[in-house]
């Protein structure tokens, strides 16, 4: 399992969860985050940093508020039941299954290589469309007051 940050211009980061079964508030603030977030900074330092993330319970618990307000990342919110706004899942993992589809991995650590590199490969004028995408759901989840979501 990896956790995939991407935004406007791209991939941003992507972290395995290494020997570990389960995403815990521990892991994200610990690992995760300030991995992103200095990566983010790295780019940039005088970046303001939105982050918009799912409502997974290691997203929304008390210990990655208080680590975000810390860090002085802002948060976007994103409401519930809603996986069509995440752009990893209506974008990103999508992509990323098709080009890795059928491929066989020795380990671990080559499979997360694989999909760093296949996120890479994807060109900036897709990352656009994705965000362009994302803001239109974001747009019709707020005209019809969270009631959004995608016929399959």
């Amino acid at each position: 399992m990896v956790a995939t940050f991407v935004s406007k211009s791209g991939h941003s980061a992507t972290i395995p969860l290494n020997e570990k079964r389960t995403v815990t508030a521990d892991w994200y603030t610990t690992i995760c985050l300030p991995k992103v977030i200095t990566e983010l900074r790295n780019i940039n330092p005088e970046r303001r940093i939105i982050l918009h993330q799912d409502n997974a319970s290691s997203h929304t618990a008390k210990k990655t508020r208080q680590y975000l307000t810390e860090e002085n990342v802002e948060l976007l919110d994103h409401p519930p039941y809603s996986p069509d706004l995440s752009p990893n899942d209506f974008f990103t993992f999508p992509k990323i299954q098709h080009k890795l589809r059928g491929h066989r991995f020795q380990s671990p650590d080559e499979a997360v290589d694989a999909f760093k590199n296949a996120v890479l490969d994807l060109p900036a004028n897709e990352w656009n469309k994705c965000f362009e995408n994302w803001l239109g759901r974001m747009q019709m989840c707020i005209n019809l007051r969270l009631e959004y979501f995608e016929k399959q």
